[in-house]
């Protein structure tokens, strides 16, 4: 059993999972705690009744939320599986993958497909509940990461620019599945600017968090060809591009700010994170060492969960 589930946990690469349902768990909050606010304003409530909606949300429904997790996990999941899948074979040549399942002969290419063809409907199909919108949304997510950039990797760094597509979904879903039934009066009532911004914030963070990781692992990449730093090589380009999509990071991350929905401590926050992410990174251009690409890596951990957080946070104080 504990076996299992450990084969399990690789197979659905679990840290990574939870890391995509915590930013859409995030999203989905802000969506719904912004509603609360504006079902406190009268004309907004009387407008939207005039617009024949008559389910204004009073209350964060924790209901959807765990509804959300469920079907975003099971998505995610199913991604990864169908991801292992197509490089089975590749997973075998590297020290970081070749005990997972499938290259380790623990579970045949058949049983992973069942699998993963059973959570990507399921999850599907719960998120779905939650609107049309959030369910096509996850369908198109899979099928860019499992169809786009798995391939990709092994041909152009470019992979790295299709993969943030997908990366960059989850808030993006999570806020779209706060409003419900997204009938088509209901679009008027959506600040778009905050859904474009939290996707925006995890793109562009992509890009040094998936840069340094290929510096690290850039030996094991190239046993099975994978080219996904942006020259290819641990070079003075590679790390220059890392370290200015790090500045990139700082002005997008102050958006909220910029447009109102987020307060002084968010940018503060955000200005505090950036500053630290570029000056690691910075080393890294200078020096070019592997455990400054560790120390960059390792900071793009915490960055995106301390933003987000950040940002409900600020929320919630309103």
């Amino acid at each position: 059993m504990k076996q299992y589930l450990s084969d399990f946990s690789k197979l659905i690469k679990f840290r990574l999972s939870f890391t995509v349902v915590f930013s859409a768990s995030i999203s989905f909050l802000i969506g719904q705690k912004m509603q609360v606010g504006r079902s406190n304003d009268p004309a907004w409530v009387k407008k939207m009744i005039a617009l024949g909606e008559t389910d204004i949300v009073h209350s964060i429904n924790w209901g959807n939320w765990l509804i959300l997790i469920a079907g975003g996990f099971l998505v995610t999941a199913a991604a990864n599986c169908f991801n292992e899948i197509i490089e089975k074979d590749l997973d075998k040549l590297m020290s970081r993958t070749k005990d997972r399942p499938m290259p380790a002969g623990r579970m045949t290419t058949g049983q992973g497909l069942i699998l993963g063809v059973f959570m990507a409907f399921l999850g599907t199909w719960l998120l779905g509940k939650l609107n049309l919108e959030t369910g096509l949304l996850s369908v198109f997510s899979i099928l860019l990461y499992a169809f786009a950039y798995t391939p990709l990797k092994r041909k152009s760094p470019i992979a790295v620019f299709v993969g943030a597509i997908p990366g960059a979904l989850p808030p993006l879903i999570g806020y779209l599945a706060a409003f419900g039934s997204l009938k088509a009066e209901m679009f008027q009532s959506i600040d778009y600017n905050i859904a474009v911004i939290l996707f925006l914030i995890q793109f562009v963070w992509q890009f040094p968090h998936f840069w340094a990781i290929a510096w690290v692992l850039d030996d094991d990449y190239k046993k099975a060809g994978f080219r996904l730093l942006p020259t290819k090589k641990r070079d003075k380009t590679s790390a220059l591009l890392t370290f200015l999509s790090t500045l990139i990071l700082i002005p997008v991350s102050l958006l909220p700010t910029i447009y109102g929905f987020g307060g002084y401590y968010i940018a503060g926050l955000s200005l505090i994170a950036g500053l630290i992410f570029s000056w690691l990174a910075f080393k890294l251009l200078m020096n070019r060492e592997l455990t400054d690409a560790k120390k960059v890596m390792f900071c793009s951990f915490f960055y995106i969960p301390a933003v987000q957080l950040g940002l409900l946070l600020n929320f919630i104080a309103k």
